[in-house]
């Protein structure tokens, strides 16, 4: 019992270490080009990541990527439930969800 604080503190260390070197990190080139929109930036973070110079293939399929998740239309839950592909998936993940919740297992 008398050992917890120094339990408890030992993740001080991680925290330091991940704090020292946070800023040496480049930042994620999806974000730079997604959210800020620079593309130069997020050119120098591919390139950064990927060890190539030419990086146009792959910020190319980034920017793909996103005029395809801006076109999908998103459903509620009714229309999921609706749709007769579907319908037997989505139950069966409900079923099994709440079994895991009701065995008691995360009790263990």
């Amino acid at each position: 019992e008398s050992r917890w604080p120094y339990l408890f503190g030992a993740i001080i260390v991680p925290s330091l270490i991940q704090v020292m070197i946070l800023p040496f990190l480049p930042e994620s080139p999806r974000y730079l080009l997604l959210e800020k929109h620079n593309t130069s930036k997020a050119e120098k973070a591919f390139q950064t990541f990927l060890g190539k110079d030419d990086v146009s293939h792959e910020v190319e399929e980034v920017l793909a990527e996103s005029r395809v998740q801006r076109n999908t239309k998103l459903v509620s839950i009714l229309q999921l439930l609706r749709t007769r592909s579907a319908r037997w998936q989505v139950i069966t993940v409900v079923v099994t969800m709440g079994c895991y919740q009701l065995c008691g297992l995360n009790a263990v």
